[in-house]
């Protein structure tokens, strides 16, 4: 009787197993798709993100760029880093992920992950970019709305802050994030401004704002989970044009 149980219940948590994998595996076969991608649909962030420092973040990697402040950190003004793997990571998207940044690649071969953009925030989109076109489909035909959770189930990112502490926080010694080797040579002990505050970050308005202009949302998803600043961004929120 005992071997019987345990035989059914090995089974049952395989087959429980079974039905709850898809949607991880999912999540972890996400391929990067690229801003431009992004930016059919959502063209104003794209146009907004276009001109903030994230944008630009592997030309600051190049010989002569930020001068001042690469003497600060102990780097060399006048090396290239762009094939330094131990920053570039840190300055494209999705490095050595599928669809992502390629190790040693031209970046001119690269260009649509070349910089922080959309999908460093929000998770590679090669799974819940359709999820997001059908839902506008549906509330445009329908006039329904569709449920949050089955993007997340996709890789859509909706925790942003961690996405920002992984380059961000990430130097010895911080005690915001669990930092691991290779740690970034911008920390706060070199200047105050690289102390970084994720509220203070997303909430600035206008040019200074290091990741775009948060817009006006439709309102074409509903339930869990929703970013804790969301309802924060929308109260002042810009239309979109």
């Amino acid at each position: 009787m005992d071997r019987y149980f345990m035989r059914k219940s090995i089974a049952f948590i395989t087959l429980l197993f079974a039905v709850m994998a898809p949607g991880t595996a999912l999540a972890q076969q996400a391929e990067y798709i690229g801003f431009n991608a992004c930016g059919k649909c959502h063209y104003d962030q794209r146009e907004s993100w276009s001109t903030t420092a994230h944008a630009k973040a592997f030309d600051a990697l190049r010989p002569g760029t930020k001068k001042e402040a690469k003497t600060k950190a102990k780097l060399d003004p006048d090396k290239d880093y762009t094939q330094d793997e131990n920053c570039v990571s840190c300055h494209v998207t999705g490095y050595g992920e599928p669809g992502g940044f390629v190790p040693g690649a031209s970046p001119d071969d690269m260009k649509r992950v070349v910089g922080v953009t959309c999908e460093s925030c929000h998770g590679a989109g090669g799974n819940y970019r359709s999820l997001h076109a059908d839902a506008e489909d549906r509330l445009k035909t329908m006039f329904e709305t569709s449920e949050r959770k089955p993007l997340a189930d996709a890789g859509q990112v909706f925790d942003m802050e961690k996405s920002c502490a992984r380059c961000h926080l990430n130097y010895e010694g911080s005690t915001e994030h669990e930092a691991k080797p290779p740690y970034t040579p911008y920390h706060p002990s070199v200047d105050a401004k690289y102390q970084f505050d994720y509220q203070k970050s997303v909430m600035t308005t206008g040019p200074k704002n290091p990741v775009h202009t948060h817009f006006k949302l439709r309102g074409v998803f509903k339930g869990d989970p929703v970013p804790d600043v969301r309802s924060k961004l929308q109260e002042d929120a810009p239309e979109p044009e």
